[in-house]
């Protein structure tokens, strides 16, 4: 089983996360996590390559927005809402229903 590294709530950056959430993919794949549904990659994916969708959760993981976990062969991945909130009170509540009006 996979195992990956995420940032402690405390070890998430500001800048970080505002870089991850500059992409439109990354934008659109927080969007679609945004309604505390468990994705996996081929979920979130779409038509993109599953490269390019791995380097983009990648990034989000990194960030501190999303958190993986491991299932057998399987990664689910998650939004980070309560640890973006204790951290960054706000930031999704003002982000994310404007990213809804462009990407649902």
């Amino acid at each position: 089983m996979r195992r990956y590294v995420h940032p402690e709530t405390e070890d998430i950056e500001l800048p970080g996360v505002l870089f991850a959430l500059s992409d439109a993919t990354r934008l659109g794949m927080v969007v679609e996590l945004s309604d505390g549904v468990e994705r996996t990659a081929g979920q979130l994916g779409g038509e993109i390559a599953k490269s390019t969708v791995a380097h983009h959760l990648k990034v989000l993981r990194e960030a501190g927005v999303i958190f993986v976990r491991s299932e057998g062969p399987r990664c689910y991945n998650s939004l980070r809402t309560e640890d973006l909130e204790a951290r960054f009170p706000g930031l999704l509540g003002h982000v994310l229903p404007l990213a809804e009006r462009e990407y649902r």
